[in-house]
């Protein structure tokens, strides 16, 4: 990957991601199913000018939906905890 915009997707804006964000300093990204942790360091701290500290990985499956008679089910992503250093917040993330 050599864009760091390929590999953020967005943000995770839930209630559970504004109270880690609150208090351990730690943003909620979606990225790219391939991207490993170093190129999600880098992307972050590239895009947003900031030293990321700690990056955490994990793999959400998709969740079963119903319409009527017919089942599928939404599609798998992947979500990255990023903790970033004593002092250092990302702009976009504090007018909500």
């Amino acid at each position: 990957m050599k864009d760091p915009r390929d590999v953020l997707i967005k943000p995770v804006i839930t209630e559970n991601s504004m109270l880690k964000m609150e208090e351990v300093n730690t943003y909620t990204f979606r990225v790219a199913k391939e991207a490993n942790k170093v190129e999600i360091k880098k992307a972050v701290e590239s895009i947003f000018n900031v030293k990321v500290k700690k990056v955490n990985t994990m793999n959400m499956r998709g969740k079963k939906r119903r319409l009527g008679r017919n089942e599928g089910t939404t599609s798998s992503w992947k979500k990255a905890l990023v903790r970033l250093a004593e002092g250092d917040s990302i702009e976009i993330f504090e007018g909500l």
